[in-house]
């Protein structure tokens, strides 16, 4: 289960919004992760037969299940069961750029990188001035 502002974040509530700004936090040794992810995704098909215009299927990904992309948090995971484990939303995102700045932004307040309760290992993005935007 996911938390946002204290309450569960369900499919219900995705509406507009592109992904979200986590934080893990491993509830036996008080280790956290920070991440970012997508709620949605969209794939590109060939047109059907006789027309053109290629198809967008836009599906939810699967953030309910997701636990990051690190290994080391994956394996604790199947080690201690998830439910040791408090998965909480910092922010929600209307724009991939804006997801990738916020979760840098967060990372380097936090000094993830250099702090021995986390456990991110790299803090890695590429974010234009455009992407961000809706920010100021």
């Amino acid at each position: 289960m996911w938390l946002y502002q204290g309450e569960e974040f369900t499919s219900e509530m995705i509406e507009d919004w592109v992904g979200f700004v986590y934080l893990i936090t491993d509830r036996s040794n008080d280790m956290k992760y920070v991440g970012k992810k997508l709620l949605t995704s969209k794939r590109k098909l060939p047109p059907l037969k006789g027309k053109k215009r290629r198809r967008t299927v836009v599906k939810e990904t699967d953030w309910q299940k997701y636990y990051g992309s690190s290994e080391e948090v994956k394996l604790m995971v199947e080690e201690k069961g998830a439910d040791n484990f408090h998965r909480e939303i910092l922010t929600l995102c209307k724009s991939k750029g804006e997801l990738g700045y916020l979760e840098a932004k967060y990372q380097f307040e936090h000094d993830v990188l250099l702090r021995d309760d986390y456990y991110n290992g790299i803090i890695q993005c590429k974010i234009h001035r455009n992407h961000v935007k809706s920010l100021k």
